[in-house]
């Protein structure tokens, strides 16, 4: 059963007992909302502006008290545009994030969406420390119909970039989407890369519309938290990738990193199809749960 499943049962058995808004019933819904990982402070302020709005608004109706909750969740995730700005050719998005959260297969499925919406793609494959990365971006840029740059293993991620870069710029590319190494957050050296790659694209391309994609695992919860904040700090993230919701996710992080970042989702992946990586919906998202 999955994050929606788990937290909608919650929700709809506090609801279908309700039998007045005191203070079991918010602290009820408390628990629930940190039990999906929204995180502490995002549940414990939720709950305190719907306890607001029910003695403001005289609310007793359960139907006008879930109404309200979604609302006040919905508010909690609109923190910025969650389109990708592609205004310039070409335009680069770097997508980032630590091993196995599934960047590179989030490259193929975003690639797929462009080529599907009419725009040409390139593939860079500046993860050359992986073993078979490389390989993996190879097979994926296949399945999208898209282009691929490529180096050996072990090869310089700044000079892949800059190849993909001057042959976008050649072809008249729509978009380059970047794939990088997986860097542990907690790795100064590697880390330092991501500032080494955004020089590159300064000198090369120049204006270029630049967006930076962090992807997440929500199974991770609280951890994805951890790793939002500090490559918040080194990269200057301007949206999330949110893979692996249709698992047993406690897909509840993507607001608290919302919240605490304003930091938009930008996408979710719900499976593992090459279609299935979905713009992210806010009010969707909400009343999917609520």
């Amino acid at each position: 059963m999955g994050f929606f499943s788990k937290l909608k049962n919650i929700t709809t058995s506090l609801f279908g007992g309700f039998t007045e808004a005191d203070e079991a019933f918010f602290d009820e819904l408390e628990e629930a909302l940190i039990l999906a990982d929204l995180g502490v402070e995002t549940s414990s302020d939720a709950v305190e502006q719907l306890r607001g709005r029910v003695k403001k608004e005289k609310l007793r109706d359960p139907e006008a008290i879930r109404s309200a909750l979604r609302e006040i969740l919905i508010g909690e995730m609109d923190v910025g545009d969650t389109s990708l700005d592609l205004s310039t050719r070409p335009s680069v998005v770097l997508i980032i994030g630590v091993n196995g959260v599934g960047k590179t297969t989030s490259i193929g499925k975003l690639g797929h969406q462009l080529r599907e919406e009419g725009r040409s793609v390139l593939f860079c494959a500046a993860d050359t420390f992986r073993a078979a990365a490389a390989d993996q971006l190879e097979i994926w840029a296949r399945r999208a119909d898209c282009e691929l740059v490529r180096q050996n293993e072990g090869a310089d991620p700044g000079a892949v970039l800059f190849d993909a870069l001057r042959s976008a710029k050649a072809r008249n590319t729509d978009v380059v989407l970047c794939d990088t190494a997986g860097r542990l957050h907690n790795k100064v050296n590697l880390m330092a890369e991501l500032g080494k790659l955004s020089k590159i694209i300064d000198r090369e391309a120049p204006g270029a519309a630049r967006e930076t994609l962090l992807v997440l695992d929500a199974t991770t919860g609280q951890n994805g938290l951890i790793q939002a904040r500090q490559f918040q700090e080194t990269a200057g993230l301007t949206g999330i990738i949110l893979t692996k919701l249709d698992g047993t996710a406690k897909g509840g992080i993507a607001m608290a990193i919302a919240r605490e970042l304003h930091v938009p989702v930008k996408f979710a992946g719900m499976g593992e199809g090459i279609d299935d990586l979905k713009p992210f919906n806010a009010r969707e998202y909400v009343e999917a749960i609520v």
